[in-house]
């Protein structure tokens, strides 16, 4: 029998600890191996049995969930996925688990439609999945995942349509991202130049998270930075995030750029997708377009890059080396979707240099 992954979850709710546990035991892979109300439980449990994961609430009695990332990262890193609610200062602090160890985000359940939870359950198991691959540690096989229907970027957007412009000067860059992404992203954004080409970004993150990343780069880059709203303009100098739990498709009006959002179903178990961001780049942009592929688990925007690649763009994958998870770009690689293969700190030089700033 495969090795399961055995998780932890900590979180001071008694309703969030029953909901994880069904959800999470759903999955034929993972084996929740117990409960804690605050880190003093959590690492009593620790001791008794080292978890593969741990899903960390941040706000607990007697001690924060900060405060304990801290300690264990510093005496005993174990991948810790954060498990936060949408509040907009609870959001903030999330992410700032990220930059302390933290592997992932993800919303806390909750009740709603039987498609809601459906979809959470995939989303939950699947980001489990992925820190348990994470390289705070020896990188093993993920535990065979769950039979789930999966669709392809058809369920949102048709396939390439020959409507992009002939090559010309100004270039489009679609970034995509998962586990491992937000520190990718915040390299590969602060070594952009203010008149940086446009550029557009997935990065599979909840929502009402997107916002609070967006203005975190925004203080810390050069360019701008914003989580992007319907109908924005791509143009030099800025990039724009995809909102959580909604897809991004780049668009064509003449000679301008801009972006819808939209609602649809999960793409490759995501909303919002890679695949359907990369899609739509090979159609409206094609040869004026570059697609940059990072690290994350999984295979979203492996088809969608090979698709921007036969229409002409320059495509990049980021290498093994340097991905928290090389899932999202080996598959990239592996499909030859990715002209070049390069480590984090080269991406963004060689996209200025494409993109001719």
């Amino acid at each position: 029998m495969p090795h399961k992954i055995k998780v932890l979850i900590v979180d001071d709710s008694a309703v969030v600890r029953q909901a994880m546990a069904e959800i999470l035991s759903s999955d034929p892979g993972i084996e929740v191996i117990g409960t804690a109300a605050d880190p003093f439980i959590a690492a009593d449990r620790i001791r008794d049995e080292v978890p593969d994961v741990i899903t960390l609430d941040v706000e607990m009695p007697r001690m924060d969930g900060i405060t304990f990332l801290h300690k264990l990262m510093s005496q005993h890193p174990i991948p810790v996925v954060i498990c936060s609610s949408l509040a907009g200062k609870g959001s903030e602090t999330a992410l700032k688990a990220l930059e302390y160890g933290a592997v992932e985000i993800i919303e806390k359940p909750r009740m709603g439609t039987k498609q809601f939870i459906e979809e959470s359950t995939v989303r939950i198991t699947h980001v489990v999945k992925a820190a348990a691959m994470a390289r705070l540690k020896a990188v093993r096989a993920p535990a065979p995942m769950a039979v789930t229907a999966k669709l392809t970027a058809d369920a949102v957007i048709a396939k390439p349509c020959g409507k992009a412009m002939a090559k010309t000067t100004e270039k489009v860059v679609a970034v995509g991202a998962s586990t491992g992404g937000t520190e990718a992203l915040r390299v590969f954004l602060e070594a952009m130049p203010p008149d940086a080409p446009g550029i557009v970004i997935v990065q599979h993150m909840p929502e009402n998270f997107t916002a609070a990343f967006a203005k975190r780069l925004d203080g810390l880059c050069r360019i701008s930075v914003k989580e992007a709203a319907d109908d924005d303009t791509v143009i030099r100098g800025r990039a724009l995030i995809a909102p959580g739990n909604h897809h991004m498709l780049l668009k064509r009006s003449g000679a301008r750029y801009y972006v819808e959002i939209k609602d649809g179903p999960l793409v490759c178990r995501h909303r919002p997708s890679v695949d359907v961001l990369f899609r739509s780049a090979a159609s409206y942009a094609g040869k004026n377009a570059v697609g940059v592929i990072m690290t994350g688990m999984g295979d979203d925007g492996a088809k969608g890059l090979k698709e921007m690649r036969e229409a002409g763009a320059a495509t990049i994958a980021q290498d093994e080396a340097t991905c928290v998870v090389f899932g999202m770009p080996n598959e990239a690689i592996k499909r030859g979707a990715a002209e070049q293969v390069l480590p984090l700190g080269k991406i963004a030089g060689e996209v200025v240099r494409l993109g001719g700033t």
